[in-house]
Formats: C-alpha cells, structure tokens, sequence
C-alpha cells in the first residue's frame, strides 16, 4: 500500500505533472481531485524574516 500511494504522489509531483498531463497519463480531473485532497495547513504558516 506504501508503494501505491508513493506513486500516485509522483504522478501528481508538480515537477513532472504538466507533462504528465500533455501525454494523457494524468487528467485535469484526477489532478482537481488531487488538489482538493490536499489538507490547508495555513494554520500552521510561520513567517520568517530576512535581513
């Protein structure tokens, strides 16, 4: 089960999924759902300063 989520994440990485998306392995809607999936952790948001 660890390897089959592993590489659902790969499949919607934000560095591979727009090609994914133009050769047809992934759908704009299985990447939504994907999207939407995603827990909004701006809860948790710490801002940093730099000098």
């Amino acid at each position: 089960m660890l390897l089959k989520q592993a590489l659902e994440d790969k499949l919607m990485d934000y560095r591979v999924r727009d090609r994914l998306l133009e050769e047809g392995k992934v759908t704009k809607e299985e990447l939504e759902k994907f999207l939407k999936s995603l827990p909004d952790d701006e809860q948790k948001l710490k801002e940093t300063k730099i000098d």
